[in-house]
């Protein structure tokens, strides 16, 4: 098939993208609003921006059906724009698999998804949105942009603080994926566990590249 992408229906467009661009990691991403509520909401649309300084993105696809947008966005934006400019990365794992899932479920603005869900806020170091005490990894994130991408809109934010369980790494910060079990996303309802791996050895290969 040869299809020209601006030809295509839009849910046409997101079934082939998350169909085929998989397992993608997903952020469990907690905000506070200015008045003091607590959200949670997952994101499969994250990566990596860069280590020096350490930065991470995630994407909000598009405003819900009445308009509005997500309160991830909207608690997360600078704060010339109403937010809190803060959030924290949450990595989601087997362990709080369905909680996490949970989350994802519309809710009032007024209504914490910790609540919600049963997750544990845990108190942050450096931003004011707690982290998720069931996490093993949580990094504190100050937001830099909020980038206009057609209908989406992507987050951009430095990491000021990360939280690590002990067990995950060693002396050298080489993280144990066996003991983390981190989850990825595939298309619908469907993820992946990250623990059935295979190495291919090259020296070729450079830090870069991975």
């Amino acid at each position: 098939m040869h299809l020209p992408a601006h030809e295509l229906p839009i849910e046409a467009r997101y079934k082939l993208l998350t169909g085929t661009i998989v397992p993608r990691p997903v952020a469990v991403i907690s905000t506070i609003s200015p008045n003091g509520i607590l959200n949670v909401a997952p994101f499969s649309y994250f990566s990596i921006v860069g280590h020096a300084p350490m930065a991470l993105s995630f994407a909000v696809a598009g405003p819900k059906p009445d308009g509005t947008w997500k309160d991830t966005l909207r608690n997360a934006q600078l704060t010339t724009e109403g937010g809190t400019g803060e959030f924290v990365v949450n990595i989601a794992t087997e362990y709080y698999a369905e909680q996490m899932a949970r989350t994802a479920t519309p809710l009032a603005a007024d209504v914490s998804e910790f609540d919600f869900t049963g997750l544990t806020p845990a108190a942050s170091a450096m931003v004011r949105p707690p982290r998720i005490g069931e996490a093993s990894v949580s990094f504190e994130c100050r937001t830099l942009h909020v980038v206009e991408v057609g209908r989406s809109r992507l987050v951009i934010g430095e990491v000021v603080y990360l939280h690590v369980d002990d067990a995950l790494i060693d002396d050298h910060f080489r993280v144990d994926f066996r003991q983390l079990r981190a989850i990825g996303r595939m298309a619908g309802s469907r993820y992946a566990r990250t623990t059935d791996t295979f190495v291919i050895e090259d020296e070729k290969f450079s830090p870069g590249t991975r």
